[in-house]
């Protein structure tokens, strides 16, 4: 479970550090969406099924994501600056009101999803393990990052304005565009991250993930992405979070 929700936020940073941004915001995102939606239809629709789910949290986290864009755009500020900020004002938000407390009674599909597995061994002494099935999420959001920065135009305009933005903005490219598609992209992919954390651990707490951003940016540099942007493969963000998840 770590190790999927690491690489969902991953995913989504290396996207914004490419594009020559940072965001330390993505655990927030998550944490905001996955107690908001959780609590939402628990109370309002509780058979809502993942699918549903899922786009919800991937919508509110790409609008979240987007303001990020937004604010960088408006104030012409370093993204870690406005991220640190909307961080900080995501999680106050959240706190103040939507909740404080531990969430335990998740939606009854949301608790079928985090059990599925697509494969158990057990061992001669008893000890089982399990792939779980929400594995599959982070196989598809992999290949869908690797397909935008691969064959898209908007991926080529990733690493254009992440190298010299004002070169890329010479050739046509749209930083604008580039900088509220990125952040909405780190944004979606957080908040689907956050749902999968609530499935799997089976309760929803405001204060989880908090202290991951660290890491997750680590794991993107070590797989090949450079800090000052235009670089940086799926491949290489994946296995960086192998070797994170493997030491810590």
């Amino acid at each position: 479970k770590r190790q999927v929700v690491r690489g969902l936020f991953a995913l989504g940073v290396l996207m914004v550090l490419a594009a020559g941004g940072l965001d330390v915001s993505f655990s927030a995102i998550a944490a905001f969406v996955m107690y908001a939606v959780t609590k939402a239809v628990t109370l309002f629709a509780p058979d809502t099924g993942m699918v549903v789910i899922f786009c919800i949290a991937a919508l509110g986290g790409a609008l979240l994501g987007a303001v990020n864009g937004v604010l960088v755009n408006a104030l012409k500020a370093p993204s870690l600056i406005v991220t640190i900020g909307t961080q900080y004002a995501y999680r106050g938000f959240l706190l103040t009101f939507i909740g404080t407390a531990l969430f335990m009674n998740i939606p009854a599909a949301m608790d079928r999803f985090g059990q599925a597995s697509l494969m158990t061994r057990t061992a001669e002494n008893g000890f089982t393990v399990q792939l779980p099935a929400f594995v599959l999420v982070l196989a598809a959001a992999a290949l869908a990052t690797w397909a935008i920065l691969r064959f898209t135009l908007i991926g080529r305009a990733v690493y254009a304005v992440g190298g010299r933005p004002d070169i890329a903005e010479r050739l046509g490219y749209k930083v604008t565009t580039v900088q509220l598609f990125v952040f909405a992209w780190a944004g979606m992919l957080a908040g689907i991250g956050g749902i999968i954390h609530v499935s799997s651990n089976r309760l929803a707490n405001p204060f989880d993930l908090a202290g991951i951003e660290l890491s997750v940016i680590a794991a993107v540099i070590l797989g090949g992405a450079r800090i000052t942007g235009g670089s940086g493969t799926v491949l290489g963000t994946l296995l960086g979070v192998v070797l994170i998840t493997l030491v810590s």
